[in-house]
């Protein structure tokens, strides 16, 4: 094993009624004043919210709640979070939802604890986090894996761009982690999580790092999991077995266990999440539109990695190196679109975009050629825009 550090404090609450420990959970980390935070309204419609709130009126517990996060969850948003949290005086962030929800929580915890400084401030780097307010997760959907991250990602809509911000502030106290709360999320959406829990591993297993045997195996451990149960969960929204190892799997694919002693590369994201920032489509819809012009276009830099992942994951034994990495990046991309997610454009639904268009999403990829993305194989603005012309089609 190569040397690293690893930080995840946060508290795992799992299985059927998990959450009717979450008053209690709350209490356990300081809180009274607690700040609801959730989506479009599938958290009111399943009595979900109202069922939370009841248990954190009868803990005594004061709270105020504010609905409307999106995916892609926008700046504007969290801004007015912070506004109402301040006026409430929140000392507890609740977020009931997915990734956008939780990041958004995430957000208005870190505006509510610094008044004076605006939050774009923080993902736009030019000011560093160092205090934040505590922050707990109710999830209903197995994907980003925000509720152990380090990272909240935000899209600024006045400028159309989406980034994040990685900081062990961002990890949240605790997670309820119920499987039977994902039962009623469209097929679509369940598609998008398992494109989501796979990416986030994807992009630690491509690396230039030797010497992390245990980490590979639970890489592939992990990826060989969810394109199992995956198609499963599909079939059946109900199935307690496939919907409980998806949530988990999304939880240690975004919480860094799967990418121990390797720097992550997340070049597909840095891609993707400029089609997100454009176009407003699903974040894990983005990154397998992106994952396969990339990996076919670097997978020379180290073709011995990607015919490892064609073996392990895929159990492509015949070939050369270089004819299994192909292999195995042909078989990832097949099982995209098996379960309905995209590996180019048109099959996004954007269409095949001008080169204006193209020369945009480069530009504001690589912010306009000042600087590189990824690890693997940095990206400057001349690949970015060949990679987004390669997925154009």
């Amino acid at each position: 094993m190569q040397s690293f550090e690893y930080h995840c404090p946060t508290e795992i609450v799992f299985g059927r009624e998990a959450e009717k420990k979450t008053a209690e959970k709350i209490k356990k980390y300081g809180g009274s004043r607690v700040f609801v935070v959730y989506g479009g309204g599938s958290a009111v419609k399943s009595g979900l919210l109202a069922r939370l709130e009841s248990q954190l009126t009868g803990a005594g517990l004061a709270f105020k709640a504010m609905g409307g996060v999106q995916p892609n969850p926008r700046l504007s948003l969290a801004r007015e979070g912070v506004r109402q949290a301040i006026a409430f005086g929140a000392d507890f962030l609740l977020g009931v939802g997915g990734g956008s929800v939780i990041d958004t929580a995430k957000a208005i915890a870190h505006g509510t604890a610094n008044p004076e400084t605006d939050i774009w401030e923080f993902w736009s780097g030019r000011q560093v986090l160092k205090k934040t307010l505590p922050v707990g997760a109710v999830l209903t959907i197995a994907a980003a894996g925000s509720e152990t991250s380090n990272s909240s990602v935000l899209t600024n809509e006045e400028t159309g761009k989406k980034c994040g911000t990685n900081t062990d502030l961002n990890r949240p106290a605790f997670a309820v982690m119920n499987p039977e709360l994902t039962y009623t999320l469209p097929k679509y959406q369940i598609a998008c999580g398992i494109a989501d829990i796979l990416m986030h591993t994807l992009e630690r297993y491509f690396t230039q790092v030797e010497g992390n045997d245990f980490t590979d195996r639970v890489a592939e451990a992990l990826l060989k999991n969810v394109i199992f149960h995956g198609p499963r969960a599909l079939a059946n929204r109900k199935d307690y077995a496939a919907m409980s190892e998806l949530m988990w799997c999304g939880s240690v694919s975004h919480n860094g266990f799967t990418g121990l002693g390797r720097t992550q590369d997340f070049a597909a994201h840095k891609l993707g999440h400029e089609l997100s920032g454009r176009f407003d489509v699903a974040h894990g819809a983005s990154r397998t539109t992106m994952w396969g012009s990339w990996a076919r276009t670097v997978y020379m830099d180290k073709p011995e990695r990607f015919a490892q992942f064609a073996e392990q994951v895929w159990n492509v034994q015949a070939g050369t190196a270089e004819e299994k990495a192909r292999a195995g990046i042909r078989q990832m991309e097949e099982f995209f679109r098996s379960i309905g997610m995209p590996t180019c454009f048109t099959e996004l639904g954007i269409g095949v975009q001008s080169q204006e268009t193209l020369e945009y999403l480069a530009d504001m990829c690589t912010d306009h050629g000042k600087k590189k993305v990824a690890v693997f194989h940095p990206i400057d603005r001349s690949l970015a825009l060949q990679l987004y012309t390669l997925a154009k089609h």
